[in-house]
């Protein structure tokens, strides 16, 4: 604290002076005055002069070992109060017991008493400590009857000896309770005891051990003789040792409790309790995830959860608030602990300036006028940095359990909020709408929030009410029922009801805030890459609005108490220049978001493209789809760039203003003790007492600016997270069920209009449309005046589906099948019609759902179709074989524990489909919602399901409500038909032949399908359409590739991945990169100051020329900035270089790798490599490495300055430095590991994110929501359990590092001090030195681990690993064709063998055909023939052996990109990317509209909708990622567009009719045969015979071999022919004969 100097003067030697001269103390008497000032305070209680303060303690009962009594005092009356209340808890608790306890047998006493006090170990410490009390209080009444003099400076000290046996007595009674009382009352006493005698013990230190630090005092207890130090000694044991040993009680849960939480507190201050993990690491190659310590019980998801989500959940607190305020007051005690901690650290940093200053002024002073022994300040300067240490380290514990903390509820916040979100097609761009007339807001935007949108900004808590809570109000087992009130003009009668494109209005008046993204993708970017940049924001906050303003304070305080008034000069320069950074940070915040932008835009691209890679890889598109991401790529760097010259800017400025404040303080300081402008007289003397300690504390002031410029681009970056995390809560659109009924003008009529009591139990709509979006209108419009496509489900009077029977819904593709039951399950935004409008599906009995496109997840077959219902062997078995999945089965080793894979790679479409239907069917469910079960059949199991399942007893009497195109196969079963029009209305409902009288189009239809079914026996695969070969056995069903975890330390291998790049010469960047940061810390500044503060001890101040030194230091400043600049521009560069090329050499390993390395790896985990990982490169490495060079130069040039003073310390800075590297090394072998687990527990997570979001339309409708949160409990806790080992082994290492340099520090100052026999100047020097060489080894052992850590598992290890993947052979000059090949489709096979893998079996065995060019060819075979491996192997897709020759040219030697997109293949379910249809067709702009429009005629997409309907297909019509906004069958017409588009000379059709209408089947049968050159050959991998007799050759496969080829007609010659025995058994033999006979002319 600062004295004035006025009050110093009666404590400083009197000086002659004139009379009317006033006095000034110079300003190091100030200092010294003060400190003999706070010596002479400190012993007020101990001496007995005649001044007024002192007289006070004449008293007795203020004596210092009196005081301790009034703390027992109410110590006594705090235990009684509490006692009070358990004895009335405990009254009341036994009260309410009605029926009495069952005696059980009593342990013993001494067990039981054990047991309360929580175990042997405890109750021995306890017991010691009770010895001492009785042993103290032995002392006492010893020396009260022996009359022992304890002090002689109060008028009766036998008072003072009453009062401390009363004291101890008291204290041995709670002894005696702390051993033998129940709890709580034992930890209470042990507590109190605790601390009273910690009190008691720091009175001794006060009255006894100060003293002896001092010059001229005494120990005020002397005269006790043996007896003091006998109680020093029992009291340092009882009151400090034990309470500090002592192990803690675990309590709180029946769990295995974490070691932190019954360590004893110096164990949990030095991290001890995790040293038995850390030397077991270092033991084993690699630390399981078994063997870490358990997740203690405060940090189990659910606790948090249950803290947390009434704050944080939109759901469940309405306010708007920004999220960094509901974090802050959900964390906000941890917050305070926090804020306490970083206090007491900035209090504990000061102990070094104030010890440098006072004895360095005792070293040029000689010790004259000392009041204060020297090591004291060296004890001061050793605790001081200790007591900082733990501070930091305790505040890091803390900070770093937050982050967990955070990380695990905003992951599960975003996934649960995800379960809510209305699962819209979500396409690419949205279109600003013109604002005039009928115009409406555009379509399917990724905005609209029903839990509130951004512009009701006047409502809630940001109108100044408090937070809401409100309880959800829909159950699991509550009726889906919705019912909006219509408008008030409805209402009164005054007017019809309103339009859809009225209600659309009314429900979403605002146009969409944000662009629509691909939801999986932007919430993997939430959790991983957003999540990421909270990591440290409780430490930002704490730093920025506590810890710096204090420190800083601080800081000014102390400079102004050496330099006068002079250091406000420098904190008003501090102020002028801050607006700078200020500046610099309003241009990173921007920076960064466009950075963002541009990541999110890359990232997008990259997760679209890897989910259809095979659809790239098998139409040649790898080398322009690379070209397309290094675009992306380009563009993103660029903001990176950008970025980080700011951030340049920012360090600059970080490195001088210190420098600016330091210089205008020493400025000052000379010119306000200038007497004569004109002359340098008088001035004051710059001592090195001053200088080094205000070095030191100029040093952290540039240190708190350096963190808080730091911060600054971190907090930024934390505070886009946010806002991106709040816009994905409260912009997302989510389901009816959780919209919020207050935003409704007529929110007091809702609850008036529900559903009819006697139509509760009743499925189905009345008066009601539906759209895909709150925002839907019914047109919207392009700026251009195109329409975009947008569909609205109408039921404009009302449909009621029967109960316990089966209901049909049928009509056209696109006609809105899906959409009803989407409606019905709640998935459509209602809007309701009229004031009796409603929709109803009880949930009461349960409901299940089989979607189209089936959802499996990753796990074993039986557990996808038990998904978490009771098992029952004889149900699940009936199950099996009513859904014709018992053969499959067998095809597998490990049965029904075959895992899936991811989205079910190793299942084939059917597979997938029955495992789909089979769930359905297991379940209990009452109600059985199924859409389109029999797409992805066969026509035999299509049989098998409607005959053995939908007749079977298992769905007897359940309510089945069925979407199908195959009417004439399921209509004998069917109670119920609902026929849908192409406009989304009902044609008719009721029986089969109401439906048909009413719809001449479906008539026909079925008339077609029935003969079709007559023809069942032209299937040739009996058991599925789909092949899937898997050409090795599935050890124990298991076939995904587990995710690499590597052992030990990363190889240079995948450092010099990113090392190597940064320049084409790296040896010469490194050498120029390092000199740069050598030049750049060069301490000749430090220690020119010295020079200058060393020229007063040797020459009069007047000879000193002050601006001559003064403008020498400036100048080395200057010069370091520039070297700065240099160092960080040129790092800059070389990693942009780096980052680029690691980039693009992934994704052409990705990109270039094979099918089977796909199949073999989940997508999830390449995506993440493109992504996280990515961004791990561009900015945590990048900045980890620049660091660690700059901590090498930096530490290597302080222990050279101080070696240069005092070479006896070379072996001890060395010995530091080693001692430093070994810990570090222990350190990182146990990191390593952990941080491998870490890492590999993220992947389920998100994995688990991508199978729920995929899934989200079944999960909800079987209502299993709480099943998956359960899920992802477990997941998220088990990636917290490993966070915190590793957040706990950075304590572990940081308090042992940090210790050992303080011990270094503190001997180097001892030597100094007592041995050296070096200058004030020099001896602070080396002293500023050293401090700053320890205080970094830290931070270097720590840089080096994370240099290490980020990248072996966050980036280059991983990545480097997928650039060693399977490669296809690269493309080489030779292998481009000329340019006009292919001229023709001529194809010649010749003893073309295949297989999967190099040690794979064959697949294909010597297969030899020739087709001419125009040629069609139709491939038929048995499940299992090698139909698909065909068609892959002619695409060199697996390994082949043969020739195959492709318009003359062998296939072999041409590049697979010219011979793939000179060859075109429509599989049975078309890849569609996300944007509009003209980017689908021609992703690559290469041909004009009316050449794709041309296409799209010839595809039959335009006679299969109306010119005029507005939700018609057209070139500007946005397709969602997968075509998800589409139909399968027109998904199939946009591939046949696509295939025209391409002109290939080769086409290749994998026939998918059974999935699309019999119109749109036919239609592109037609287009197949008459809109393709005649040039152009086709095969065709055919499902039924009559699709191919026509052809002009058939090929038969059989087992990987062509048993027959040739012409229809000649093949049905061959009597004893496999072709002919198939067209013979047919129930369709004539007309099958009379195509062949045809096509034959």
């Amino acid at each position: 604290m600062y004295v004035s100097s006025s009050s110093l003067s009666w404590l400083l030697p009197r000086r002659s002076r004139s009379p009317g001269q006033t006095f000034r103390p110079c300003h190091s008497q100030v200092m010294e005055a003060s400190m003999q000032w706070l010596a002479e305070i400190s012993q007020v209680p101990l001496t007995a002069s005649g001044t007024t303060i002192a007289s006070m303690t004449q008293s007795v009962w203020l004596d210092s070992l009196v005081l301790p009594a009034y703390v027992a005092g109410l110590s006594a009356f705090a235990l009684l109060l509490q006692s009070a209340v358990d004895l009335t808890k405990s009254a009341a608790k036994s009260s309410d017991r009605s029926e009495p306890e069952l005696a059980t047998a009593r342990p013993s006493f001494f067990r039981r008493t054990l047991n309360e006090v929580g175990g042997a170990t405890i109750f021995t410490f306890r017991v010691v400590q009770l010895v001492a009390l009785l042993a103290l209080l032995g002392i006492s009444i010893a020396e009260f009857v022996l009359r022992t003099v304890t002090t002689e400076s109060l008028p009766d000290p036998r008072i003072v000896q009453v009062v401390q046996i009363a004291l101890y007595a008291y204290l041995s009674v709670l002894g005696l309770l702390e051993i033998c009382g129940r709890k709580p009352v034992n930890s209470r006493a042990h507590a109190h005891i605790s601390w009273i005698l910690f009190l008691v013990w720091t009175a001794y230190l006060y009255r006894d051990v100060w003293p002896l630090a001092t010059v001229d005092r005494v120990p005020v207890d002397t005269a006790e003789g043996p007896f003091l130090w006998a109680k020093l000694a029992l009291l340092t044991v009882a009151g400090v040792v034990i309470p500090v040993t002592v192990p803690r009680k675990y309590t709180p849960e029946p769990l295995e409790p974490n070691p932190e939480q019954t360590e004893s507190l110096i164990s949990l201050l030095s991290y001890n309790f995790i040293a038995p993990v850390i030397w077991l690491a270092y033991r084993m190659p690699h630390l399981p995830f078994d063997m870490f310590p358990p997740l203690p019980d405060y940090d189990h998801l659910r606790n948090i959860v249950g803290r947390s989500f009434p704050i944080l959940d939109p759901t469940l607190n309405k306010s708007r608030r920004p999220l960094a305020f509901k974090l802050i007051r959900v964390f906000w005690v941890e917050l305070l602990h926090l804020a306490a901690m970083s206090i007491t650290a900035v209090i504990g940093a000061f102990a070094a300036p104030i010890s440098i200053n006072n004895l360095l002024t005792y070293l040029e002073q000689g010790g004259q006028g000392a009041t204060v022994k020297p090591w004291f300040w060296i004890a001061l300067f050793f605790s001081g940095r200790v007591f900082k240490s733990v501070s930091d380290q305790w505040f890091m514990f803390m900070h770093t359990r937050v982050t967990v903390r955070i990380q695990a509820i905003v992951t599960e916040l975003v996934f649960e909020h995800a379960l809510r979100v209305r699962m819209k097609a979500e396409t690419s761009e949205t279109v600003e709408v013109p604002k005039s007339g009928e115009s409406t807001v555009v379509v399917t935007p990724d905005s609209a929030s029903q839990a509130g949108t951004e512009g009701d900004s006047g409502s809630g808590s940001e109108s100044g009410e408090a937070d809401t809570t409100a309880s959800a109000s829909h159950t699991a087992t509550s009726s889906t029922a919705t019912a909006v009130a219509p408008t008030s003009a409805s209402i009164k009668g005054k007017g019809k009801a309103p339009s859809v494109a009225e209600a659309s209005k009314k429900i979403a008046p605002e146009p969409p805030k944000s662009k629509g993204k691909n939801l999986v993708g932007r919430i993997n970017n939430l959790v991983s890459s957003d999540l990421s940049s909270l990591e440290n924001i409780s430490m930002y906050i704490v730093f920025s609005t506590i810890e710096s303003p204090f420190q800083i304070t601080l800081c000014i305080i102390f400079l102004y108490q050496i330099m006068g008034w002079s250091a406000l000069v420098g904190f008003a320069a501090m102020l002028l220049t801050l607006p700078v950074p200020g500046y610099i940070t309003k241009h990173i915040q921007g920076t960064q978001r466009e950075k963002m932008r541009r990541t999110d835009s890359r990232v997008q691209f990259v997760t679209e493209m890897m989910n259809v890679i095979r659809m790239v890889k098998l139409f040649g598109w790898e080398p322009r789809i690379a070209s397309q991401i290094d675009e992306k790529r380009e563009e993103e760097l660029v903001a990176v760039r950008k970025n980080r010259m700011y951030g340049l800017a920012n360090n600059l400025c970080n490195y001088f203003i210190p420098i600016i404040i330091m210089i205008a303080t020493f400025f000052t300081y000379y010119a306000s003790h200038t007497r004569d402008p004109q002359t340098v007289i008088m001035k004051g003397e710059l001592t090195a007492a001053k200088v080094f300690s205000a070095m030191s504390v100029f040093d952290m002031l540039r240190m708190d600016l350096h963190a808080t410029f730091f911060m600054i681009p971190q907090l930024v970056q934390a505070n886009v997270a946010l806002e991106r995390i709040s816009d994905f809560l409260y912009s997302t659109e989510l389901i009816d069920e959780f919209t919020e009924s207050e935003k409704n003008a007529d929110a007091a009529e809702i609850l008036a209009h529900s559903v009819p009591e006697e139509l509760k139990d009743s499925i189905g709509i009345r008066h009601a449309s539906f759209t895909w979006a709150a925002d839907s209108p019914t047109v919207a419009v392009t700026p251009g005046g195109t329409r975009r496509r947008t569909f609205v489900l109408s039921i404009d009077d009302e449909v009621f589906f029967h109960s316990g029977k089966i209901n049909l819904i049928i009509g056209p593709t696109g006609a809105g099948k899906t959409s009803l039951l989407m409606a019905l399950l709640g998935e459509m935004h209602y809007i309701p019609q009229g004031p009796d409008s409603f929709v109803n599906l009880p949930r009461g009995g349960g409901v299940a759902y089989a979607a189209q496109e089936s959802w499996v997840q990753s796990d074993t077959i039986k557990n996808n179709i038990i998904f978490g219902a009771p098992f029952d062997e004889v149900r699940y078995n009936k199950v099996l074989d009513q859904c014709a999945l018992r053969r499959d089965l067998e095809l597998f080793d490990a049965g029904d524990e075959t895992e899936v894979g991811e989205k079910g790679l190793t299942l084939s479409g059917g597979q997938k489909a029955r495992i789909t239907l089979a769930r359905a069917v297991y379940s209990s469910a009452e109600v059985l919602l199924l859409d389109d079960i029999l797409a992805a059949l066969d026509v035999h199991t299509s049989r098998h399901i409607v005959d053995k399942c939908l007749k079977g007893d298992i769905l007897r009497g359940r309510t089945i409500v069925l979407v199908t195109h195959n009417v004439a196969m399921v209509s004998p079963v069917a109670d119920f038909v609902v026929d849908m029009g192409s406009d989304g209305r009902i044609l008719s409902q009721g029986s089969l032949s109401s439906a048909l009288s009413r719809d001449s189009k479906l008539l026909k239809e079925i008339q077609e399908e029935q003969k079709e079914l007559e023809k069942a026996e032209q299937e040739i695969d009996k058991v599925d359409d789909t092949e899937k070969v898997v050409d090795a056995k599935q050890i124990a069903g298991k076939l995904v590739v587990a995710e690499e975890v590597e052992e030990g330390h990363v190889g240079w291998k995948a450092i010099a991945l990113y090392l190597g790049n940064v320049s084409k010469r790296p040896l010469v960047f490194w050498a120029i990169y390092a000199s740069g940061y050598f030049m750049r810390h060069l301490i000749l500044n430090t220690w020119y100051l010295g020079v200058w503060a060393a020229q007063y001890e040797t020459h009069p101040a007047s000879e000193v020329n002050v601006f001559h030194y003064l403008g020498v230091y400036t100048l080395l400043v200057i010069a370091g900035m520039i070297g700065a600049a240099f160092t960080v521009f040129y790092w800059v560069y070389g990693s942009m270089r780096a980052a680029r090329i690691v980039h693009q050499k992934l994704v052409t390993s990705i990109l270039g790798t094979t099918l089977r390395w796909l199949d073999k790896t989940p997508t999830a985990r390449i995506i993440a490599r493109c992504t996280e990982d990515i961004q791990t490169v561009d900015t945590r490495f990048a900045r980890v490495t620049e660091m660690l060079v700059e901590m090498v130069a930096f530490l290597v040039l302080k222990m050279c300055a101080v070696v240069v003073f005092s070479p006896i310390f070379l072996f001890p800075a060395i010995l530091v430095a080693v001692l430093g590297g070994i810990v570090g090394k222990i350190f990182m072998k146990a990191q390593l590991s952990v941080k491998r687990e870490m890492s590999n527990a993220k992947a389920p997570v998100l994995g688990h994110f991508g199978a729920a979001i995929s899934g989200i339309t079944s999960i909800r409708a079987y209502g299993v929501q709480d099943a998956f949160k359960a899920e992802a409990y477990k997941r998220i806790d088990k990636y917290s359990r490993a966070a915190i080992i590793h957040v706990n082994l950075n304590r572990w290492v940081g308090i042992r590092v940090d210790l050992m340099g303080t011990i270094f520090s503190t001997c180097l100052a001892a030597y100094l001090t007592y041995v050296g026999h070096l200058s004030a100047s020099n001896t602070g020097f080396s002293l500023a030195m050293a401090t700053a060489f320890t205080s970094n080894i830290l931070h270097a052992v720590r840089m080096f681990n994370e240099f290490e850590v980020s990248a072996l598992v966050a980036s280059l290890e991983r990545i480097e690993q997928y650039l060693l993947i399977e490669q296809e052979p690269k493309p080489t000059p030779e292998g481009v064709p000329p340019a006009y090949w292919p001229a023709s489709g001529k194809l010649e096979v010749d003893s073309l063998s295949a297989r999967y893998s190099a040690d794979g079996p064959k697949v294909l065995h010597e297969v030899s055909f020739e087709v001419g060019s125009g040629e069609r060819v139709g491939i038929v075979g048995r499940t299992g023939s090698g139909k698909s491996s065909l068609t892959l192997a002619l695409l060199r897709c697996i390994l082949t052996d043969g020739n195959v020759r492709y318009d003359g040219l062998p296939t072999e030697k041409l590049n697979l990109d010219a011979l793939r997109s000179n060859v075109t293949i429509i599989p049975q379910v078309p890849e569609l990317l996300s944007g509009t249809l003209r980017q689908n067709l021609d992703p690559f702009s290469e041909h004009d509209d009316a050449v794709l429009n041309d296409a799209l005629r010839s595809a039959g997409l335009f006679s299969v909708q109306d010119e005029h309907d507005q939700s018609r297909i057209s070139l500007d019509s946005q397709i969602a990622g997968g075509g998800a906004n589409l139909s399968v069958g027109q998904r199939q017409i946009l591939a046949l567009a696509r295939a025209i588009v391409r002109r290939s000379k080769l086409l290749i059709l994998d026939e998918a009719t059974s999935a699309i209408d019999y119109e749109t089947d036919t239609i592109i049968q037609t287009s197949l045969r008459t809109e393709l050159g005649k040039d152009v050959t086709l095969l065709t991998v055919a499902h039924r015979l009559q699709t191919i007799m026509d052809s002009d050759k058939i090929m038969v496969l059989d087992a990987g071999r062509i048993v027959e080829f040739g012409k229809p007609s000649e093949l049905l010659k061959n009597e004893k022919g496999m072709f002919r025995a198939l067209v013979d058994e047919s129930g369709d033999r004539e007309k099958l004969y009379a195509m062949a006979n045809a096509a034959n002319k």
